[in-house]
C-alpha cells in the first residue's frame, strides 16, 4: 500500500510539473508578473453583478494572480468569470481571506484556543472554519499565526498560541491538518503560516518594530512552530514585517530559502504581508524597484499590495538585476498552488451557491464553538467557592462588555455577523430562565479617554455613557444583588494588529468601578476580557473570583453562562505567563538561569542577586496554570528506570486523583530540564501534556514516554545535539507546581 501511495504521489508531481512547464512556455512576461501580484478586494468592487471597471481590466489583462477579503460566492464568481473567460490564458484567481478563528461561526481567539490544550478540537475548529470559508468561495486562509509571543505589550499575542515552542508546534500542526486535510477537497483550504519569521519578538512589544536575536535562540525557541507547520505540509507561508539579522524578513534569503526551503523542505509559495516590500524603504533598503529585486531573489513569490513585482520587475529584467529564471521560479510556485487546489481542473469548484445555507453558521458549528469556548476559560482565583454561581436570588451583571455582541467575539473577525450573536446578559438570562433575577448596568465606559475608546474598538462600538450617572446606577443595582458579576477588561481591538499597549492594567474607569463594587462587601466575580496576559495584581488581592474569558467567539454569551453556573467546569490552562507588574515583561517560564538567581517564589529583595527592588521575580500566575471547580492530587512520580541509554526511552508514571465533588478536566504537564549542556538550557521546558477527564473521586495513572528527541537542542551552528547527562523530570498541573525526579542519560 505504501509503495502504491508513493507511486501515485510521484505521478501527481510529474503531472503537475508537466502542466506548469507547458503553461509557463505560453505566458508572456506581463502574465507571469501578474501571477505574482495580490490585491485586496472589497464588497464595493462588485455591485449588482458588475465588477469595478479598473479591477476587471486588471484581471482580464492578467495583472492579478489573486485577491483577498472578498466575501460571497456571487461576488467571487464575477471576478473568476473575468479571469477564466476574458484573460488570454484563462488562469484562475486564488482567493484568500483572514480567517483567523472562524468564518461566520466565530471560535475563541487563537490565544484562548491554545489555553484549551485540546489539539483534536483545535484541528476540528480549523476544519469547520475551512468548511464555512469554502462555502463562501474562499480557498486560501491567512492562518495559522505561529509566532512565539513573550511580550504581553504586543497586541498580536491574541493571534498566537502563546509562549511555548513545544505546545506551539503541536497547535501549528493541528491547524494545518484541519485546514488542508490529506488533499484539497472542496471544503478544504490552503493554509498560510505567518508571520515568518520571529515577528513575536518585536522590541518593546510595539507592532511592526525591529527584531534582533541570536541564531541559537531562533532555532531553540522561535523556529519550532514554523518548522512544524512546514513539516505538516502547509501550502504557503507569509513573510513578516520585521528585520532578521539586519535584513528585512521579506528579502532575507537565509530565512526564506536556506532555512525554510532547504532545511525544512518547504515546497509551497511565500507571500508577503500587506505592503511589506514597499515598507522596506523605511527600513533603509532603497526604493521599490531595488527592494522588489531583493525580495524576489530571496525567495518571495507573491507581492501583497506593494505593486512592486508587477510594477518594476520588467525593468529589472531588462537591466539584468533579475533573470527570467528568477521570475519563472516564483510564478511556478504560485501556479502550483492553484494546481494543487484544483483550480485548473475546475475554477469554480469553490463556488457552489447552495453551500452557504448548508455549511455556514450551522447549529452543529455553533454547538462546537460553544463547547470549545468553555474549554478556553482560565479560572485564576475562586475564594470561598464563589463559583459556580447558584441559580437563585439576585445576580448583578455590570460592565461595559456585559451587553455587547461584537467585542466579545474578538479581534480579526473579518466575515463575522455579530447581529446574530448573544451577549453575556442574554446568555445569563437564558440560563436562569426565571430561577433567579438578573440585574444589569453598563456601569462605565470602556475607558475614560473617548478618543482611545474609539481607536481601540475599530467599529465595534460600546455606547459612551455619563460616568457619574452610570457609576451611580451600577452601585444601586449592585446593592440590590446577592452577588456581583463584572464583565470588564479589554475590548476586542485593544489587542490584535496595531494594538500594542504601554500598560497592562485594567483601563482606568473600569478599575475605579470595580474598586467601588468590591467595597460594597458582596461576593464579586470578575470576567476578565483580554487578548494578552494582563496585570491583575490588585484584582487577585481583592476580588473573590477571577476567570479569564479572553474573547470567546460567537457563542461567548452562552459559553460563559455554562461555566458561571457550573453546567460545565472550567478547564483552561494558561499558555502565557501573567506578570505581577509591567516591569517584569517580557516574562516567560522557560527562561535561562542567571549566575545569581533567587529562589523561585522569593518575596524579599536580595542585594547582588538578579531581582527587582520593588517586585518579586515570579509571575502572578505561571504558565500552565488553571483552576477548576474541583481539586486534583498528584501522586509520586516514578520512572521505569533512573538511567536511560542514548537512543533508548523510559516511562514517567504518576497517579492523578480527583479529590473534589465535581467531574472536570485536568491538563497534566511534563517538563524537563537539561542540567549540563554545551549551551545554557532553560530552567524547564514543556515536553508533553495530557488532557484527562476525571469524575469525582476517580483516579487515573498517567504515563509519559521520555524519548531522545525530547532531550535534543540546537547548538550555536544550528546543528542538533543529542542531550546526555543529568535531567530533571517534572510533572504537574502548571510550570510552577511540579513533582520532580532525576534521570541520567548515558
Amino acid at each position: 500500500m505504501l509503495a502504491g501511495c508513493l507511486v501515485m504521489a510521484v505521478s501527481a508531481q510529474s503531472d503537475m510539473n508537466k502542466f506548469v512547464d507547458q503553461l509557463l512556455q505560453k505566458m508572456t512576461l506581463e502574465e507571469k508578473l501578474g501571477q505574482l501580484n495580490l490585491a485586496p478586494a472589497s464588497d464595493e468592487i462588485v455591485t449588482g453583478g458588475n465588477v469595478d471597471t479598473e479591477v476587471g481590466a486588471r484581471i482580464a489583462s492578467g495583472q492579478l494572480g489573486g485577491v483577498f477579503n472578498l466575501k460571497g460566492v456571487d461576488k467571487i464568481k464575477a471576478l473568476q468569470d473575468i479571469a477564466v473567460k476574458k484573460s488570454r490564458l484563462g488562469i484562475p484567481l486564488i482567493v484568500g481571506m483572514d480567517v483567523i478563528h472562524g468564518y461566520e461561526t466565530i471560535f475563541p481567539i487563537p490565544l484562548a484556543l491554545s489555553c484549551s490544550w485540546d489539539l483534536a478540537t483545535i484541528e476540528n475548529m480549523a476544519r469547520v472554519s475551512a468548511r464555512e470559508a469554502t462555502a463562501d468561495g474562499i480557498n486560501w486562509v491567512y492562518s495559522p499565526m505561529v509566532d512565539i509571543s513573550l511580550d504581553a505589550r504586543w497586541g498580536r499575542v491574541a493571534e498566537s498560541g502563546g509562549e511555548d515552542p513545544f505546545l506551539g508546534s503541536q497547535i501549528a500542526k493541528a491547524y494545518v491538518r484541519g485546514y488542508q486535510g490529506d488533499q484539497y477537497d472542496t471544503d478544504r483550504v490552503m493554509a498560510c503560516v505567518k508571520h515568518y519569521g520571529l515577528y513575536g519578538a518585536v522590541e518593546g512589544g510595539r507592532d511592526y518594530n525591529t527584531v534582533d536575536m541570536s541564531h541559537l535562540r531562533m532555532y531553540n525557541q522561535y523556529f519550532p512552530p514554523y518548522k512544524a507547520a512546514a513539516e505538516a505540509g502547509a501550502g504557503s507561508f507569509m513573510s513578516s514585517f520585521n528585520l532578521v539579522d539586519g535584513q528585512h524578513a521579506t528579502a532575507n534569503r537565509w530565512l526564506l530559502t536556506d532555512v525554510l526551503r532547504n532545511q525544512w523542505n518547504f515546497n509551497g509559495f511565500v507571500v508577503t504581508d500587506y505592503g511589506s516590500i514597499g515598507e522596506m524603504t523605511n527600513h533603509g533598503f532603497g526604493n521599490l524597484k531595488q527592494n522588489s529585486v531583493k525580495a524576489l531573489k530571496a525567495g518571495t513569490d507573491m507581492d501583497m499590495c506593494s505593486n512592486g513585482f508587477i510594477g518594476t520587475l520588467a525593468e529589472s529584467l531588462k537591466d539584468g538585476s533579475v533573470t527570467m529564471a528568477d521570475i519563472d521560479l516564483a510564478c511556478r510556485r504560485v501556479l502550483e498552488a492553484k494546481y494543487k487546489l484544483g483550480l485548473f481542473d475546475n475554477p469554480y469548484r469553490y463556488l457552489d451557491a447552495k453551500r452557504r445555507a448548508r455549511d455556514i453558521y450551522t447549529d452543529e458549528h455553533r454547538a462546537m464553538s460553544r463547547q470549545l469556548a468553555t474549554e478556553t476559560f482560565v479560572l485564576l482565583k475562586n475564594d470561598h467557592q464563589t463559583l459556580p454561581l447558584k441559580k437563585q436570588g439576585k445576580i448583578a451583571l455590570i460592565g461595559p462588555l456585559a451587553n455587547d455582541r461584537a467585542n466579545i467575539a474578538g479581534t480579526w473577525c473579518v466575515a463575522y455577523t455579530p447581529e446574530r450573536y448573544q451577549t453575556i446578559k442574554e446568555g445569563m438570562e437564558q440560563a436562569l430562565k426565571g430561577k433567579a433575577q438578573l440585574l444589569y448596568a453598563q456601569g462605565c465606559n470602556l475607558t475614560r479617554d473617548a478618543a482611545l475608546q474609539e481607536a481601540a474598538e475599530f467599529g465595534k462600538h460600546i455606547p459612551r455613557v455619563d460616568e457619574a450617572k452610570a457609576k451611580a446606577e451600577a452601585l444601586a443595582v449592585a446593592r440590590e444583588a446577592d452577588v456581583i458579576v463584572c464583565a470588564m477588561g479589554e475590548s476586542a481591538e485593544f489587542s490584535g494588529e496595531s494594538s500594542s499597549r504601554a500598560t497592562l492594567e485594567m483601563p482606568d474607569v473600569q478599575r475605579e468601578l470595580l474598586e467601588a463594587l468590591v467595597a460594597l462587601g458582596k461576593p464579586v466575580v470578575l470576567l476578565n476580557f483580554s487578548g494578552r496576559a494582563t496585570v491583575l495584581t490588585w484584582e487577585q488581592a481583592h476580588v473573590d473570583a477571577i476567570m479569564n474569558v479572553w474573547f470567546a467567539g460567537s457563542e461567548a454569551g452562552r459559553a460563559i453562562a455554562d461555566v458561571l453556573f457550573g453546567d460545565v467546569a472550567p478547564s483552561g490552562h494558561l499558555t502565557v505567563t501573567m506578570p505581577r507588574a509591567l516591569g517584569q515583561v517580557p516574562i516567560y517560564y522557560n527562561h535561562l538561569n542567571t549566575g545569581r538567581p533567587v529562589a523561585e517564589g522569593a518575596d524579599r529583595y536580595q542585594k547582588f542577586a538578579s531581582n527587582y527592588l520593588e517586585e518579586r521575580n515570579d509571575p502572578l500566575y505561571p504558565f500552565g496554570y488553571g483552576l477548576t471547580y474541583t481539586t486534583f492530587n498528584y501522586g509520586k512520580l516514578n520512572l521505569s528506570s533512573d538511567h536511560m541509554a542514548k537512543g533508548g526511552s523510559v516511562e514517567a508514571v504518576l497517579t492523578v486523583v480527583n479529590t473534589g465533588n465535581c467531574e472536570a478536566d485536568e491538563v497534566v504537564q511534563l517538563y524537563i530540564r537539561d542540567l549540563v549542556a554545551d549551551v545554557s538550557r532553560p530552567v524547564k521546558e514543556l515536553k508533553g501534556f495530557q488532557r484527562i477527564h476525571l469524575k469525582a473521586g476517580e483516579q487515573r495513572e498517567v504515563k509519559f514516554t521520555i524519548t531522545p528527541d525530547m532531550l535534543q537542542y540546537y547548538d550555536i551552528n544550528g546543528n542538533i545535539v543529542q542531550g546526555d547527562g543529568e535531567f530533571d523530570i517534572m510533572v504537574g498541573s502548571n510550570s510552577r507546581d511540579v513533582i520532580s525526579t532525576r534521570l541520567v542519560v548515558n
